[in-house]
This record gives C-alpha cells, structure tokens and sequence, in this order.
C-alpha cells in the first residue's frame, strides 16, 4: 500500500505538518471516553508549534455542545478550535446565496446558529423559499419531510450539510443525513448538493479559517469516504487512523488511498516525537 504502513514513512509524512483537522468519534473519542492517546496527541501537537482543529459531520449539534463534552473529557478547546459541517454550510450559503430564505430541516440547536448568522428562516405562510437545506434532524417529522419534498419540486434549490448515511451512537448505527436525503430523492428526483466532508467547502473553509498552506493540512479520521477523502482529494493530506469505523483490510477495497495509516493518534504522537527528536 505505498509503503503507507512503513514506519519510516509514517514517520516522514507527519514532519511536514502544521495543522492537524481531527474528527472526533472513532478518532478522539468513542462514547463519553478519550481513545487511549488522544489527548496526549493534542497537547504535544499544540506544544511544539502546530495546530489542531476539531472538525465533525455531525450537524445536529452546536459547537458549544462539542466544547463541552471534549471539556468533560479534559480537553479544553477555544470557538476556533472547532468546526462543523452545519458552520461550512452557513458559510457556503452567507456567501453563495446572500438574504435567500432558507427551509431547514434541522434541529433546534441548528436553527439557532443559523440565525444567529443571520440566515433568513423560511416561516410558515411565506412563499415558497428559494433553498431547502437538509441536516442531521434528530427531531424530523413527517411534516418536515413533505414540506422539503413539495418545495423541491416547486423548484427550490437542494443542499445538505453532509452525506454520512449513518450515525453511530451507543447503541449502534441510526439514520444519518444522507439516509433522510436518499427519501427526498427518490420521491422528488433531485438529488441535493452536498457540503461538509469530504468536499472542498470544507476545505476552502478550514484554509480561511486558520490561514495556514494546503500542504500543511492533515485530515485525520477513520472513515476513508469523508476524513481521508477530504486531505487526498483536494490537495492536503489524508490520513487514516484504525481506532474506529475502518478496518485495514477495508483500505484495498476503497478507491480512496491514504497518505498514512496509523493504528491511533497515540501512534501518531509516538512517531511524530520521535521524528522530531531525530532531527533536534
């Protein structure tokens, strides 16, 4: 696998980083616990003049939600630690389509930072709003659902904050954005424009956000269709870690390659140490 798994080379393609873009569950965390390592990784990263950025596809939640539970697990990060697919979202539409009404079909928490934006909220009686935007609505209901359906074929534009098909909790898989996308699809024919992970938005959001250079960006997770593909895809680094959803043997089946594969962030700390000690 491109010597991808060689230590030497593990080694080597963390050197050139500045800016390590971290998911959080199956990367950071699983459930309410750190992985074993990961906050070691953070603070030796931040330590030794470079970044991390927290980044999740999960819009169902507001960063504040996100601070919180990582403070909970001792690891206390700044509003521009962290980013979501629901801020990328906010940010394509501020800039993209400036004052159109928009029919979220979020949760309460993702319609407040909406309008704390500034977003227009579509309101009920109003005509037909220009854009449907489709998040992680852990409170969707039928009628939620119709009202994006019939609005689409009126003809408005249809966007979502990610494509993750599933969301994993506790408990197991539950459907995520992407399965309550693939509804509206089938019943209306439209397929809706994507943001979040793995698309360049995010990409072109997270360079903005931070100012740091393209190929000093790491993308860190463990699910090669969104982490992984976002670093490969558009010009930074993809790394792979197996603390959560991927599994080696699942790399040769993808068509999505990472730059590296580590078995954690502890790992990457470990390599990234002894790199820098090396060379001192």
């Amino acid at each position: 696998m491109h010597g991808v798994t060689d230590t030497a080379w593990k080694m080597d393609v963390l050197e050139p980083v500045r800016l390590f873009v971290l998911d959080m569950d199956g990367t950071f965390y699983l459930g309410d616990n750190p992985l074993p390592g990961a906050q070691d990784f953070v603070d030796y990263v931040q330590a030794n003049g470079r970044r991390v950025l927290f980044f999740t596809n999960n819009s169902s939640r507001s960063p504040k939600v996100y601070i919180e539970r990582l403070a909970k697990m001792g690891c206390r990060i700044a509003r521009d630690q962290i980013m979501t697919s629901g801020d990328v979202t906010i940010a394509f539409l501020k800039e993209t389509y400036p004052g159109k009404t928009i029919y979220l079909v979020g949760t309460p928490a993702l319609e407040e930072s909406f309008r704390e934006e500034g977003i227009r909220l579509w309101e009920k009686g109003e005509p037909r709003p220009e854009i449907v935007v489709v998040g992680f609505d852990t409170t969707l209901t039928y009628e939620k659902l119709e009202r994006a359906c019939t609005f689409i074929r009126e003809g408005s534009l249809f966007l979502a904050t990610h494509l993750d098909i599933n969301c994993p909790t506790a408990e197991g898989f539950i459907p995520d954005c992407g399965s309550f996308c693939a509804a509206i699809t089938l019943s209306t024919g439209v397929k809706p424009r994507y943001l979040g992970k793995p698309f360049r938005e995010t990409v072109d959001m997270v360079l903005l956000h931070t100012g740091e250079e393209r190929e000093r960006v790491a993308f860190v997770g463990d699910r090669l269709y969104t982490d992984v593909a976002t670093g490969v895809n558009h010009g930074a680094r993809g790394f792979l870690v197996l603390s959560g959803e991927t599994k080696l043997e699942d790399v040769d089946r993808s068509d999505v390659k990472p730059d590296a594969i580590y078995d954690s962030l502890g790992e990457m700390k470990k390599l990234l140490e002894a790199k820098l000690t090396k060379e001192a």
